[in-house]
């Protein structure tokens, strides 16, 4: 398996590119693999828009095989992945991912505001909800491997749906731990191996 050389990140819900992980992976992308191309967009409220978008960065990426791809999402952002990679056929790192968002995110329809810019609101609407159905691709084997990473600390989502969901993924489980994944710079070289790139030097 040829080492990543493209990277897609996708934030959570209410969440964005500035979030403590997605800055965790630039600084260790930047510093340890430079030849990487690394993306991690600003996601749009409307699942179907966000979709969209996911194809359109991904578009440059066309002649690239798709081996040399990987896309990582977060909560929301892994349901997203899971979709998105069964498009490129590529492998995928999901954070404790969201398995059924349009369930799980009913509670939060309405006006909201962004975690770290509480400023900037946006209104998640019931149609919102049938576009994340329309993104389940659960019927679906996976076409590419996966890494599950998942805390039974969770205090959003239910670990053992997403080991459930995710039957044929590598799996790290973690003892604790919480749904922003605050221990994310501890699997970094793991997550270096499934995406094969080299070993820091220490």
């Amino acid at each position: 398996m040829p080492a990543t050389t493209h990277l897609l990140y996708l934030h959570g819900f209410r969440s964005s590119p500035q979030s403590t992980k997605v800055q965790h992976l630039r600084r260790h992308v930047a510093q340890h693999h430079p030849q990487v191309e690394f993306i991690a967009p600003q996601l749009p409220p409307s699942p179907k828009a966000a979709a969209a978008l996911m194809l359109d960065v991904t578009s440059a990426w066309a002649s690239v095989p798709s081996d040399c791809i990987a896309v990582i999402g977060s909560s929301l952002g892994g349901f997203y992945a899971t979709w998105l990679a069964q498009q490129l056929r590529c492998k995928s790192v999901l954070l404790n991912p969201a398995t059924q968002p349009w369930v799980t995110l009913q509670r939060h329809l309405g006006q909201l505001s962004q975690w770290d810019k509480p400023e900037e609101t946006f209104d998640f609407r019931p149609e919102h909800l049938d576009e994340l159905k329309a993104l389940d691709v659960t019927h679906l084997p996976a076409v590419a491997p996966q890494l599950l990473i998942a805390a039974k600390g969770d205090e959003v989502l239910d670990w053992r749906d997403m080991v459930a969901r995710y039957p044929q993924a590598t799996l790290r489980l973690q003892e604790g731990g919480d749904h922003g994944l605050s221990s994310f710079a501890d699997y970094l070289p793991e997550i270096d191996q499934f995406l094969h790139w080299p070993a820091r030097a220490h």
